[in-house]
């Protein structure tokens, strides 16, 4: 049950996140990536709203499947990264934290980097 939970959460969250940023673009010129920004603020801020209500209140394991895990996580990973970096703060691990934001952000850039190079390689 978990598992269809989280698929049908996510499926949502996807389509929403395409047609949110989709709308965003049509009254913005996509100059800058502002639908994607937009999407992953909201994102955060439904994360942040709905993991705090989740604890202070008795939430179902299949809603928080559906709409923590499922929903917003497919609506934007974004979400959770910043979820996580907020709990390494909340622990006081500022260190941790830190690390965590600045190598996603650098590692995950070079990463995306490697992947264009490695398809250029590939198809020399």
């Amino acid at each position: 049950m978990k598992f269809f939970m989280i698929a049908l959460g996510g499926a949502t969250g996807a389509l929403l996140r395409y047609l949110l940023s989709g709308l965003v673009y049509k009254f913005i010129t996509p100059t800058f990536p502002w639908g994607t920004l937009f999407v992953n603020v909201l994102g955060s801020y439904f994360m942040g709203l709905l993991t705090a209500y989740s604890n202070v209140s008795i939430v179902s394991s299949n809603l928080k499947s559906l709409v923590l895990i499922g929903l917003i996580g497919a609506f934007t990973t974004f979400s959770t990264f910043m979820l996580e970096t907020y709990r390494l703060f909340q622990d006081n691990e500022i260190k941790l934290a830190l690390y965590y934001l600045i190598f996603s952000n650098i590692i995950g850039l070079c990463f995306l980097f490697l992947g264009f190079v490695s398809v250029r390689l590939i198809l020399r």
